[in-house]
């Protein structure tokens, strides 16, 4: 099903295309490298902190749907479904678990939402188990998504407790 690429026939613009899927070189980590490369997702976090929340929403579903064709391109890079080194779904999906939360004025939300959104993305939770079934990038990508979602709804419910 996948076709391994001679490396010698391989352009730059792939090359660059599988670098950013690994995160800049993030998930080529030895430990943990979802959880690594999902730094990179609070470095983006931070840069679209003081964007309104409709931006923010846009450019995380953005991020999500580039995230697609970038590693589905790694996929078939490395010649296997979903390969651990590839982590753009983990980093370009982590900013939707944070949506419309205080986190910067609230450090302990963007540490214990990190933490929800890794456990969430370890689990996969109906449907996100089922969607990493789908085809190439997609099936990375939507898994991530879904897993982001539910951390939204705990990170949103544990402000609403602890915020009172």
């Amino acid at each position: 099903m996948y076709k391994t690429m001679n490396r010698e026939e391989e352009n730059p613009v792939k090359k660059l295309v599988v670098f950013v899927a690994t995160g800049l070189g993030l998930g080529l980590s030895p430990v943990a490298p979802g959880t690594v490369g999902t730094l990179l997702g609070v470095v983006i976090l931070f840069a679209m902190g003081s964007l309104s929340l409709g931006w923010q929403i846009i450019l995380s579903a953005g991020m999500a749907i580039i995230a697609m064709p970038i590693c589905g391109t790694a996929e078939d890079y490395y010649g296997k479904k979903d390969d651990g080194r590839i982590v753009a779904d983990e980093y370009f999906t982590f900013p939707i678990c944070m949506l419309g939360l205080p986190w910067a004025t609230h450090p302990w939300l963007l540490v214990g939402g990190f933490f929800i959104n890794r456990l969430l993305d370890i689990i996969k939770p109906p449907p996100a188990y089922q969607a990493q079934n789908l085809v190439g990038g997609i099936g990375i990508v939507m898994d991530d998504v879904i897993s982001s979602l539910y951390a939204l709804g705990i990170n949103h419910a544990i402000w609403y407790l602890f915020s009172k």
